[in-house]
């Protein structure tokens, strides 16, 4: 039976961000997740997690100016300093919340840049995430993102991202399995996630076209998730989906797709 975690920066935007976790838990959430927490102390989300007795189960580092247009910094050589900042901010973090794994988005390739370059720069900033996040007990995740939302996002394929993860070389780093951007880059959903099950560390969930609630487009999850219970996927699933109308009003598909 899957597990489904209410992502709280896509889901429950009827609320202010931090009634969301109440909103969750009345929909019967028992796991959340969100993309940053760093506009609040992270002794207030502590305070609304365990109010509502919700588990966390990821977050990302930072990711440079969001509003600006940036979608992670990993991959710039002139922001490295920054990069590691953001990987000890992160876990201070989570220490405090309890989440036991963070993501980081690699970010959008910069312009004159080249690809050695870019990778190299990945490379050694991901070996340092990872060392400094296994002192902690953490393990990294990083997520292939798909082009046509994110144009020049570096990461944006599965076998890319299990290439990066050979050379980076850390046993608690693992792919990040969004199925909505995997559906758009590559398809393949059931044997990839299968063949590269040891390799997934968390999986995410949205329909396409559309990214809005599973059971309005064209991936057959009714399929998918008995296929990654057959599998053996045991960790949670998030919802990071675009809710047709309100987050409530469309959850039935949770009863349809994953009675």
């Amino acid at each position: 039976m899957p597990k489904f975690a209410a992502n709280l920066t896509m889901l429950f935007t009827e609320h202010a961000f931090l009634d969301r976790f109440e909103a969750a838990a009345k929909a019967g959430f028992k796991a959340v997740e969100f993309l940053f927490p760093y506009a609040w102390t992270a002794e207030e989300i502590k305070q609304r997690l365990d109010a509502n007795g919700l588990t966390l189960v990821l977050h990302n580092l930072p990711a440079g100016d969001w509003d600006a247009g940036e979608r992670g910094i990993a991959c710039h050589p002139d922001r490295v300093s920054e990069f590691r900042d953001g990987v000890g901010k992160a876990i201070a973090y989570a220490k405090v919340l309890g989440v036991g794994q963070l993501n980081c988005l690699v970010g959008k390739a910069p312009a004159g840049v080249s690809e050695d370059l870019l990778r190299q720069t990945v490379i050694e900033n991901l070996r340092f995430a990872a060392a400094e996040l296994q002192k902690a007990g953490l393990r990294l995740l990083i997520e292939p993102i798909n082009t046509f939302d994110i144009p020049d996002f570096y990461l944006s394929r599965t076998v890319q991202a299990i290439e990066i993860l050979d050379e980076v070389g850390a046993d608690n780093a693992f792919v990040q399995y969004d199925i909505y951007h995997a559906q758009r880059m590559e398809g393949e959903l059931a044997n990839t996630a299968q063949k590269h099950l040891a390799r997934i560390g968390h999986v995410q969930l949205a329909d396409n076209p559309g990214r809005n609630e599973p059971g309005t487009g064209e991936i057959n999850y009714a399929f998918l998730f008995t296929h990654l219970d057959r599998i053996g996927y045991d960790g949670w699933i998030g919802c990071e989906y675009k809710p047709t109308a309100t987050t409530e009003a469309g959850l039935g598909w949770i009863k349809r797709l994953a009675p």
